[in-house]
């Protein structure tokens, strides 16, 4: 039997979610911090809508 592919895939995978979380989260702080130093949170956006969980002291999401 000959087996094909990374043979540390697991460490990997791991390595990869683990990027992939530190970019997203790097894409959302530049989305809430601009450059001008001001903080902003744009309720509207995409990407703020699917991580909201409350607001104005209602439960938005469980």
């Amino acid at each position: 039997v000959t087996l094909v592919g990374e043979t540390n895939l697991p460490a990997l995978v791991a390595a990869d979610s683990s990027s992939l979380y530190a970019r997203n989260v790097l894409d959302f702080l530049k989305l809430v911090l601009p450059k001008d130093g001001g903080f902003q949170v744009p309720m509207d956006d995409d990407i703020v809508a699917a991580c909201l969980m409350t607001q104005g002291g209602e439960v938005r999401r469980k």
